[in-house]
């Protein structure tokens, strides 16, 4: 059985399958809808149900609360059409005409960034190349059906090999293979590119970037895209850490501050208690950005890192003036059987 989809504002409409997600149908007939995750946990892909009847199965998504629910609020990537449907929910042009592809890959570099950060280069077939936008993800595809999800670090204009910073997580079956067992000229299957999560270059508001841990990798595929497209607008980026060894691009990132003007740079770190040469920010990088800019009205926000991090800032950054339109962000759970 199947049920007709209106997506508003745009009128566009479409079939949804009774087995297959409202987001899953979108994707499959080339409509762009905002995701993230698609496993429930990151709220990117929220829109308003107008009419009908959706299902989510025996549990609400973790990121789709009653208040939300009880105010019209929907989870695309989890909700299954029970009837025909309206929804309103913004198409994203950019991504609309990107092929996501299944494609082999070999791992040809492996570089450790600090004690618990590696860095893979993977490369594709000589006959093929991924078109992606900075910032999105690809999956690694798993033997036994699972997959693992992780944001290109590498901008579109530097794509020979793709770029993945991978965060050792303790009882992570594919984290631990990369510290353990896993060597160069190794064969991985991937998916991708996935995700809305990009910079959206029609803007000329000034940015803010906040990141924790590994969610630095898409936002140093946006900053590179936007020094190689001369793209003119101040950027202030956060980098919100447990401690200074957690900063594995930190030099990096003060070379390109030293190189482009139009950036700043503010890391900070947590747990910094014993660390008493450190004289930068401490505490939660969220609280630091809100402290140096309480009005956030005029500014483009795009954030990326662990659940605890986006659920915290994000209605204090809507508090402080933000518009949601002008909010963007990236959420991966860290969780054994759904995403590393």
């Amino acid at each position: 059985m199947s049920f007709t989809v209106t997506i508003l504002p745009s009128g566009h409409q479409m079939e949804v399958e009774d087995d297959e997600s409202v987001l899953d149908a979108a994707l499959r007939q080339g409509y762009a809808l905002p995701y993230g995750c698609r496993n429930g946990g990151c709220g990117s892909c929220m829109g308003k149900l107008i009419t009908g009847e959706v299902d989510y199965g025996p549990m609400r998504p973790r990121a789709l609360s009653e208040e939300d629910e009880a105010a019209g609020k929907a989870l695309f990537c989890q909700a299954y059409a029970m009837t025909d449907l309206e929804i309103e929910v913004p198409e994203i042009g950019a991504v609309k005409d990107i092929v996501v592809k299944t494609l082999p890959a070999r791992v040809v570099e492996m570089n450790r960034l600090n004690h618990d950060v590696m860095e893979l280069r993977l490369k594709l077939p000589a006959i093929e190349r991924l078109q992606f936008l900075a910032g999105q993800y690809i999956d690694i595809l798993l033997r036994d059906g699972r997959r693992r999800s992780f944001s290109l670090a590498n901008p579109p204009h530097r794509d020979e090999t793709l770029e993945l910073h991978v965060r050792h997580v303790p009882g992570g079956s594919f984290t631990t293979q990369v510290f353990e067992t896993m060597k160069p000229k190794a064969l991985v299957r991937i998916e991708g590119p996935l995700g809305t999560f990009f910079l959206r270059e029609d803007s000329d508001r000034p940015i803010l970037m906040m990141a924790g841990g590994t969610g630095f990798a898409p936002l140093q595929g946006m900053l590179e895209h936007v020094f190689a497209q001369a793209i003119d607008r101040p950027i202030h980026l956060y980098w919100g850490t447990r401690s200074r060894e957690d900063l594995y691009r930190d030099e990096q990132i003060r070379a390109w501050c030293a190189e482009h003007t139009q950036l700043r740079y503010t890391p900070v770190l947590s747990e910094a208690l014993d660390d008493t040469t450190w004289e930068g920010e401490r505490g939660w990088v969220h609280e630091t950005l809100l402290r140096d800019y309480p009005d956030l009205s005029a500014h483009d926000v795009y954030m990326s890192g662990p659940p605890p991090m986006i659920v915290a800032a994000k209605p204090l950054f809507l508090a402080r003036g933000l518009p949601e339109t002008q909010l963007f962000f990236d959420s991966f759970e860290f969780a054994e059987d759904a995403v590393e």
